[in-house]
C-alpha cells in the first residue's frame, strides 16, 4: 500500500510539474492519437464556425449590415440541421467510438476507424457554411454529402462493435444498442436530407428536422446520461447510491417515438399527453439522481443542464395544450431551444470538459473557462427561450446568438490547445 502511495504521490507531482512547465507546442498529429481528441477538435471548431454563421445571417436580417448574399437554401432549415447533424455528433462520436470498446471489453480502435469520420463532419460543415455565406449551392450540396459519408463511415463501425460483441458471447450493452439506435436514426435524417437536395420535397427536410431532435439527440444524450452520471456521482459523492434501471431507457424510447409520429403528423395539440408525463418521469430522475451530499463543481453543472429536459417539456406540454385550445403557438420556438441551448448545450461543456479533464491527465474539476462557458449559456437559454414572445423577436434572437459566441470562445480555445498537447501525465492517447 505505501508502494502505492507513493507511486500515486509521485504521479500527482509529475502532472503538477507537467502543468506548471511551458505549454509544448500545438501538433495537429496529435488529433490522430484518440477518437475524441479528433473529434472534440472538430466539434470544438464547429461550436463556433456554425454559430457565427447563424449569427450574420440573424444580424443582417434584423439590421441589413452584412449584405449577405441570398441564401441557396433556406437558412433557417440549414441551422437546424448544422446543429442536429453537425455540430453535436462530432462530440457524439468522439465519446462512442471512445467507451463502445471499453463496453463491451473489445480492443480499442485504430486511427483508420475514426479519422474518415471527423474529417467527413469537419469538411462537410465547413463547406455547408461556406455555400451558405457565399451564396453556393453546390458546396453545400457538396458538404451534405461529405457529412453522410462521414456519419455513414461511423455507423459501420459503430455496428461492427455490436456485433464483435454478439459474437464474443458478452452483451448486449443495451446502452450501446440504444446509442446506435439513436445514431441510425441520425443516418436516416442525413438520407432525408439528400432527398430533399434531389426531389425538392420540403416534407423530407420537416421529417429530417424533427428526426434529430427526438430520434438523435434526445436518445443520446439520455442514454449517456442514464450510464454515466450515476456512476460519477457514486465516485465522488460520499455515501451515494447509483441508480440507474434499465426500465428507464424502455420507457424513454416509446415516448420519443410518440411524440416524434405526433409531430410528423402535425398532431400538436395532442403533444401534451405524451409531454407531460416525460416531463414528471425526467423531473423524477433528476430529483432521484441529485446529490444528497458535497459535490465537486463538475458534477453539478451536469445535474444543472440536465434540469432544462423537464422544464423544456413542461413547456412543450403547456404550448401543445394551448393550441389544442386557440390553434396558436404561445411559445414559439421556445421549448426548442430549452432543449438545444439549455439541455444540449449545457450538457455539452459538462460532459466534454469532464472528458477533456479526464483524458489530458488534468484534474477532474471544472475550470474558469469551462464555468465561464455554463453559467453565460444559461442566460442565453432564458433569453432564446423568451426571445419570440419579446418585443421585437428578430433582435434577441441576435443577441442570443451573440452570447452563445460570448460564451464558448475561451471554451472552445482552452479546449482546441488540449487536443493539440500530449497528455500532462506523459499517457498515451
Amino acid at each position: 500500500m505505501l508502494t502505492s502511495i507513493k507511486a500515486t504521490g509521485t504521479g500527482i507531482v509529475d502532472a503538477v510539474a507537467m502543468a506548471e512547465s511551458p505549454a509544448p507546442t500545438p501538433d495537429l498529429r496529435l488529433l490522430a492519437a484518440a477518437p475524441h481528441r479528433l473529434m472534440f477538435f472538430v466539434g470544438a471548431v464547429n461550436v463556433l464556425l456554425a454559430m457565427a454563421w447563424w449569427a450574420c445571417w440573424l444580424m443582417d436580417a434584423r439590421w441589413g449590415l452584412l449584405h449577405l448574399p441570398a441564401a441557396p437554401m433556406f437558412a433557417g432549415w440549414v441551422h437546424a440541421i448544422v446543429m442536429q447533424y453537425q455540430l453535436l455528433p462530432p462530440f457524439m462520436f468522439g465519446f462512442l467510438l471512445t467507451v463502445f470498446p471499453r463496453w463491451m471489453g473489445l480492443p480499442e480502435l485504430t486511427r483508420w476507424h475514426y479519422l474518415p469520420v471527423g474529417l467527413g463532419l469537419l469538411g462537410g460543415q465547413v463547406a455547408v457554411i461556406t455555400g451558405m455565406a457565399l451564396g453556393l449551392d453546390a458546396w453545400v450540396q457538396i458538404g451534405l454529402f461529405m457529412s453522410t459519408a462521414g456519419w455513414g463511415y461511423g455507423w459501420v463501425q459503430l455496428l461492427r462493435l455490436l456485433l464483435a460483441e454478439r459474437r464474443s458471447g458478452r452483451g448486449p450493452t443495451w446502452h450501446a444498442w440504444s446509442c446506435f439506435a439513436a445514431m441510425s436514426f441520425g443516418l436516416t435524417g442525413l438520407l432525408c436530407v439528400l432527398a430533399f437536395l434531389h426531389q425538392g420535397n420540403a416534407q423530407w427536410m420537416f421529417v429530417a428536422i424533427k428526426l434529430g431532435t427526438f430520434g438523435l439527440l434526445l436518445p443520446v444524450y439520455l442514454t449517456v446520461a442514464h450510464r454515466m452520471f450515476p456512476f460519477f456521482a457514486g465516485n465522488v459523492v460520499k455515501g451515494y447510491t447509483p441508480w440507474r434501471p434499465l426500465w428507464l431507457l424502455a420507457v424513454m424510447w416509446p415516448l420519443l417515438l410518440v411524440h416524434l409520429g405526433l409531430e410528423l403528423a402535425h398532431a400538436y395539440g395532442a403533444l401534451w399527453m405524451v409531454d407531460a408525463p416525460f416531463a414528471v418521469l425526467s423531473a423524477c430522475v433528476l430529483y432521484r439522481w441529485w446529490p444528497r451530499d458535497a459535490a465537486p463543481g463538475l458534477l453539478w453543472v451536469l445535474f444543472i443542464g440536465f434540469a432544462w429536459l423537464p422544464l423544456a417539456f413542461a413547456l412543450y406540454a403547456m404550448q401543445s395544450g394551448f393550441y389544442a385550445m386557440t390553434g396558436e403557438f404561445l411559445f414559439g420556438r421556445g421549448p426548442a431551444h430549452a432543449l438545444f441551448i439549455g439541455f444540449f448545450g449545457s450538457l455539452l461543456v459538462a460532459m466534454v470538459t469532464r472528458v477533456t479533464q479526464g483524458h489530458s491527465g488534468r484534474p477532474l474539476a471544472m475550470p474558469k473557462a469551462g464555468w465561464f462557458a455554463f453559467a453565460v449559456l444559461q442566460l442565453v437559454a432564458a433569453l432564446r427561450v423568451l426571445a419570440d414572445m419579446l418585443p421585437d423577436p428578430g433582435l434577441w434572437q441576435a443577441v442570443a446568438a451573440i452570447g452563445w459566441l460570448v460564451a464558448f470562445l475561451p471554451w472552445v480555445l482552452r479546449s482546441a490547445g488540449i487536443y493539440l498537447r500530449p497528455r500532462i501525465d506523459r499517457r498515451p492517447g
